[in-house]
């Protein structure tokens, strides 16, 4: 799937402003990309596989209590 093609997705814990939001998007090749929404597309992305993405949001949620 192309760059274009993506569907992005905006976290529903970012600040109801608009100033601090990540979005995700699932890239169809066992991939998930995250990046900053303020970066309009034009910003970096972080690119996990599948089994990393896991892991990280597992992290994440035992560390936050989510």
């Amino acid at each position: 799937m192309s760059h274009d093609q993506l569907t992005w997705f905006k976290s529903s814990y970012s600040g109801g402003e608009g100033g601090e939001c990540v979005e995700v998007a699932f890239d169809g090749a066992d991939r998930v990309r995250v990046r900053d929404s303020k970066a309009e597309g034009r910003g970096s992305e972080l690119v996990f596989t599948d089994d990393s993405w896991t892991a990280f949001v597992t992290s994440l949620r035992s560390t936050t209590g989510g």
